[in-house]
């Protein structure tokens, strides 16, 4: 592939995450000349999704990345007497102490293989209730419940796919129905941003409640996308209107987060939002009704009412609320289910902010202020980057840049040195935070965010309807720790098999992952035990299967922190641990205006019957219409379409 690149770029793109998939698709918008590379397999980086087996496979890489130090000194005669190199990491660090736990009956046999796979790979798997276990250990791939996964020596299922989802991205068409999803084919790309995989009919019949056996969980592995980072979209967030305005919006489909939940006294309660809800709440009183509502009118125009808040201002939220004639129930909801801010470190003008962006919210899409991307977050950088390839740009996965080169005399990066030792020039060069070497982030001080995956067999909340995307927050209980954000999402997202809960745990780290978020896990959830699957009466939804690790957040870094990096080298931090994407969009636009000082940030591409083409001109722009969908029978007729920003939908 490396001969068939070509050697000079106006941009060059280095990570596949949200931040540097927006920028590339502004810039290829713009008429940069674009190559987008990634040493990865798969798109979106920590940014990414994976099915099932796919997220174990990309343990095992992970585990084996770092076991391995390959070292590659080509580079090192491409660079001539007036340049010095700047060596990039061969090693991704942003993952840290993975604990991997499985609950479910592990009767995995040999014949059994997930469903709609490309490759058949079977693992070599033994009980792990039998004598034999022990001795099997280098080779078994199942985890008891209570013994932490060796990543070094197990065999997984593979996954050859190169996107991060089970199918092609989602697509939403303004002209059309929802239920599409894009088979992308932007002939300007050397490999697309999603491969196009047989699709999986949905033939298989609910697992029976009680019954759900790692075996189902193996053989329904697509169904699964699970993401590596856990957020959702303000419906009137900067990262919606990105999507609105650039017609992006098109390449994914979304659904609502149906309900707000509160952890309280030990038992999980909905918490009425919307006017609709708190007036039809049974939970609150006809006073606390009037108090909240008044209390929520304020919020919205609390800017212009300075002489209310103003004396609080050095004071924490909490204490603020204490003095606003609110019941501590109503404290209680308001703290940490619509501002979800921290009782001890939030400010009063902070909680007065974050109170008055979830009710600005409420209403445009549903009737909660957030939205998920069906098939997970993964999906995100994906668009972007097929917007970034109908432009002209060009992606290359499993490419991997060795070094920077820099100009001596001008202190300017001037080319990179890829893999296969080709040298490419380029005006500007975006990478992300972890391809860089420790020499040059030796004075950077990272934070890190602790992650649980949870594979669950019922809701924290059961009520009629079984198809809810819900968001928790379960306050911090220690000093020095942090409240605990939970999302759980159903199999109606595209992110679970049927019969079952995905649920996401985050919260910046003070331990290890499973430190900071097992005590959370014992609260919502009991372990599943073949004993516990005869007994109906069981008052916690069970839990199968489990992931925990550590995620490096390198949001908010100084550029000053990095040592001696050229002026048109520009930095991408990974994920940071808010809840929404806005800090990802407004770092994004930030580079991307200093790159193009005086272009529009990713503007609407032009209507294809409004385009002009030379006609003696051999190559022709390719329009957004050449991307042509096809139907799929598996996207929920009640997802939500993005539409005019003034003009909500449903």
């Amino acid at each position: 592939m490396a001969d068939n690149l070509p050697s000079d770029f106006d941009v060059i793109v280095i990570g596949t995450g949200l931040p540097e998939s927006i920028i590339a698709a502004a810039c290829s918008r713009s008429g940069q000349r674009v190559l987008h590379v990634d040493s990865r397999s798969y798109y979106g980086g920590n940014w990414a999704s994976f099915s099932f087996s796919g997220l174990l496979s990309w343990l095992k890489e992970y585990q084996e990345n770092n076991d391995v130090v390959t070292e590659n000194s080509m580079w090192q005669e491409q660079i001539l007497e007036n340049e010095e190199a700047i060596p990039l990491s061969s090693k991704d660090k942003t993952i840290q102490h993975v604990e991997v736990f499985c609950y479910a009956s592990q009767d995995l046999h040999k014949d059994v293989e997930e469903a709609g796979a490309l490759q058949k790979n079977h693992a070599s798997v033994t009980s792990a209730q039998s004598a034999e276990a022990a001795e099997a250990a280098e080779t078994s791939c199942l985890p008891t419940a209570v013994e932490p996964l060796s990543m070094g020596s197990c065999e997984i299922p593979a996954e050859q796919s190169q996107c991060p989802g089970p199918e092609s991205s989602p697509e939403v068409n303004d002209a059309e129905a929802t239920g599409k999803k894009e088979n992308s084919d932007a002939k300007s790309s050397t490999e697309e941003p999603s491969e196009n995989v047989p699709k999986v009919q949905d033939n298989t019949e609910t697992p029976k409640k009680n019954r759900i056996t790692y075996s189902q969980i193996i053989k329904e592995g697509r169904r699964f996308n699970i993401d590596l980072v856990s957020k959702l979209l303000y419906s009137r967030g900067l990262l919606i209107d990105l999507l609105i305005k650039s017609n992006v919006s098109r390449y994914a489909e979304f659904k609502n987060i149906t309900r707000i939940l509160a952890f309280r006294e030990g038992t999980v309660e909905q918490v009425p939002c919307s006017r609709a809800d708190v007036f039809n709440s049974k939970q609150l009183t006809m006073v606390e009704k009037r108090m909240l509502m008044k209390f929520l009118t304020f919020c919205v125009e609390y800017e212009e009412h300075p002489d209310e808040y103003r004396a609080y201002e050095g004071t924490t939220f909490s204490e603020y609320l204490k003095t606003q004639k609110l019941t501590p129930n109503l404290q209680y909801f308001v703290l940490h289910s619509i501002a979800m801010t921290s009782e001890t470190t939030s400010c009063t003008v902070d909680g007065l902010k974050a109170t008055k962006k979830f009710l600005q919210c409420l209403g445009r899409y549903g009737n909660t202020p957030f939205l998920f991307p069906l098939y997970g977050q993964g999906e995100l950088p994906q668009c972007f980057c097929r917007m970034c390839a109908v432009f002209g740009g060009i992606y290359c996965l499993r490419h991997s840049v060795q070094c920077l080169v820099v100009d001596k005399e001008s202190r300017k990066c001037k080319a990179v040195i890829d893999q296969f030792g080709q040298r490419i020039i380029s005006k500007h060069f975006i990478i992300e935070d972890s391809y860089l070497s420790e020499n040059t982030c030796s004075r950077v001080q990272y934070r890190q965010i602790s992650r649980a995956v949870l594979i669950t067999d019922g809701s924290v909340l059961k009520t009629d309807a079984d198809q809810q995307v819900s968001i928790l927050t379960v306050p911090a209980e220690e000093p020095g720790s942090f409240a605990v954000r939970v999302i759980e999402l159903c199999s109606s997202t595209m992110t679970c098999m049927k019969g079952t809960y995905l649920v996401h745990l985050t919260c910046m780290s003070s331990k290890t992952a499973r430190e900071d978020l097992e005590r959370v896990v014992q609260k919502l959830f009991t372990p599943y035990t073949e004993i516990e699957a005869e007994n109906e009466q069981v008052e916690k939804p069970r839990l199968l299967w489990a992931l925990y690790f550590n995620m490096r957040d390198s949001s908010d870094i100084s550029r000053d922190c990095y040592n001696d990096l050229p002026s048109n080298v520009y930095v991408c931090s990974g994920p940071d641990s808010g809840l929404g994407n806005d800090n990802a969009v407004k770092q994004a636009e930030t580079l991307f205006q200093q790159i193009c000082p005086n272009e529009d940030f990713c503007p609407a591409p032009p209507n294809p019957e409004d385009i002009v083409l030379d006609g003696d001109s051999s190559q022709q722009e390719v329009p957004e219409s050449s991307v042509t969908p096809e139907t799929n029978s598996e996207t929920p007729k009640e997802s939500t379409v993005l539409g005019n920003p003034e003009e909500p939908s449903e």
